[in-house]
């Protein structure tokens, strides 16, 4: 077991049901395919640092989990197809 984390953008254009909806989502992904969530932060509304789909803002989650080598790629393959997540990204956590 690795420990991964998610960092997902989600739009800002969206209500705060729809915004959880998709964080809940989320994390329903990375049990589904055996991860281990470990910690959820959520950094709230922040500024981007370029214009993405005419959006200025977006919503920070950072999801941290524990799993196998094969799941970080099939999350990718599902979230990138979400409706209002602007941007996402895995990455593995190196033991420090």
């Amino acid at each position: 077991m690795n420990k991964y984390e998610l960092a997902v953008v989600v739009s800002a254009k969206i209500e705060d049901d729809e915004r959880a909806a998709v964080v809940d989502k989320c994390k329903a992904l990375i049990e589904r395919f055996g991860g281990t969530i470990t910690n959820v932060d959520e950094w709230g509304k922040k500024r981007l640092s370029y214009e993405i789909q005419k959006m200025k803002e977006a919503f920070y989650y950072f999801i941290q989990f524990d799993a196998d080598s094969s799941v970080p790629a099939e999350i990718e393959n599902r979230v990138r197809i979400m409706d209002n997540v602007v941007r996402y990204l895995v990455v593995r956590q190196d033991e420090a």
